[in-house]
């Protein structure tokens, strides 16, 4: 008599992948991107609301941008030194009381031009520590063959807190002041830091002698021997520069002109929000083999809101330009998260990740504050209709570079590549070419 088959293995839980910091983490995480969603909004209000200039708007942009430039490689070393959740509760309490400084300025009508770039640089230095550590521990919170679905779920939440944030912030701006949404954003970075001081590490696994120079070229060394790394950074160098004079400066100027002020520029930024996290879904499942062709492809829509904001577009046409932004900067920040992953040394993460986005940010600060400039010299039509541009013919450069063209995915079993050349068959000459 044939023996019934047996019982199915029960179900294992939908994210039984996702650990204990995994989790912190991202909750964390959500609760400071929402105050961070709307403190932008809240402060290019202010500042206009104050009788400042475009001008103005731009260079206390580029007073937070600023301090970040300059300390990203310190904190990336340090984070590859010490627990990184220690960085990141110091860095989260930093940024607190600069927002809260902030907020109290703007509330009582004492905020001075001098006093909004000091605490901006404030904001910006704690970001400078607590970026390359958040990357870093999310690197080591998912085992291999989990990071794209983690990277996916990750981004999910923070894009949706993007949504929540940006809407809530322009409302509340509208309603009762830009003071009281950056005193929501100092409360948040409170709450974020208390999640992430239960945070767990494991000790580093790799004992470095030498001091902070030696890590730091060390870092440097592991990133400028990858050829699709830094030619993608240097392309973000400029492109974050007119990405970010779009969003900080020109966008909140033509909806104050064109679109009716702060309500309809945060839902200009709700809407950039939902293409993030929809697309978020779209990423738990699609795993690309050509990992950063595809990821490129997602940049191009990167100036598809200079488009809209050139033309004075209505609400809903510059709400559908935000969507596609959203969507591409997804499809690009999971798999540029993949590649990462697949070909940094996790002991030497941390610095390469500083590397990168001090790379990606270094010309922003110019950018933003050149937005009023190129804005009187060209029009702001014209300035927008340049940055718009400059995307699109950067975004075709950059896949003129094999090595961005064949970065393939590979299984967690398959070996790691020494060099972090392409995955698939390719000479081995090639990968420093």
């Amino acid at each position: 008599m044939q023996s019934p088959p047996p019982p199915p293995p029960p179900h294992a839980p939908r994210f039984a992948w996702a650990g204990r910091n995994f989790r912190i983490q991202t909750a964390a995480t959500v609760i400071s991107g929402l105050g961070n969603a709307g403190a932008p909004i809240a402060t290019a209000f202010a500042i206009l609301e104050g009788g400042g200039s475009t001008a103005d708007v731009g260079y206390v942009t580029a007073a937070r941008l600023l301090p970040t430039v300059l300390l990203l490689v310190l904190g990336g070393a340090l984070a590859d030194r010490l627990p990184r959740h220690h960085i990141m509760v110091a860095a989260n309490l930093f940024s607190a009381l600069a927002q809260a400084a902030l907020a109290v300025l703007v509330l009582t009508g004492e905020a001075e031009l001098w006093q909004l770039l000091l605490l901006s640089a404030g904001g910006g230095a704690g970001y400078a520590f607590y970026s390359p550590a958040a990357g870093g521990m999310i690197l080591e919170s998912v085992a291999p063959e989990h990071a794209a679905r983690a990277f996916s779920v990750f981004r999910m939440g923070l894009n949706g807190a993007q949504i929540g944030g940006a809407a809530l912030g322009g409302a509340l701006t509208a309603a009762i002041g830009p003071g009281w949404v950056l005193a929501v954003d100092a409360g948040c970075f409170l709450v974020a830091a208390a999640l992430r001081f239960f945070l767990e590490t494991q000790p580093l696994t790799t004992a470095r002698g030498g001091g902070m120079l030696r890590d730091l070229r060390e870092g440097w060394q592991e990133f400028a021997s990858r050829r699709w790394l830094w030619v993608i950074v240097l392309q973000f160098s400029v492109l974050v520069a007119c990405v970010s004079a779009v969003e900080a400066v020109y966008g909140p100027i033509v909806a104050k002109q064109h679109l009716g002020g702060a309500r309809a520029w945060g839902l200009a930024m709700a809407a950039y929000g939902i293409g993030l996290v929809s697309t978020g879904l779209l990423m738990v499942r699609w795993h690309p083999r050509r990992i950063l062709l595809v990821g490129n492809w997602g940049v191009f829509l990167f100036g598809v809101p200079a488009l809209a904001l050139a033309v004075a577009a209505p609400l809903p046409v510059l709400a559908v330009a935000m969507f596609l932004s959203g969507a591409g900067v997804t499809v690009f920040g999971v798999n540029w998260m993949i590649a990462l992953q697949q070909e940094i040394p996790a002991e030497a993460f941390s610095r390469v990740a500083a590397y990168d986005e001090l790379g990606s940010l270094s010309l922003a600060p110019l950018g933003t504050a050149l937005a009023g400039p190129a804005a009187d010299a060209l029009g702001l039509s014209g300035a927008l209709w340049a940055c718009a541009a400059i995307s699109l013919v950067l975004s075709a450069a950059v896949l003129l570079e094999p090595q961005v063209r064949r970065l393939s995915r590979r299984t967690p079993a398959a070996p790691a590549a020494q060099s972090g050349g392409a995955a698939e068959p390719v000479a081995p000459a090639d990968a420093h070419r």
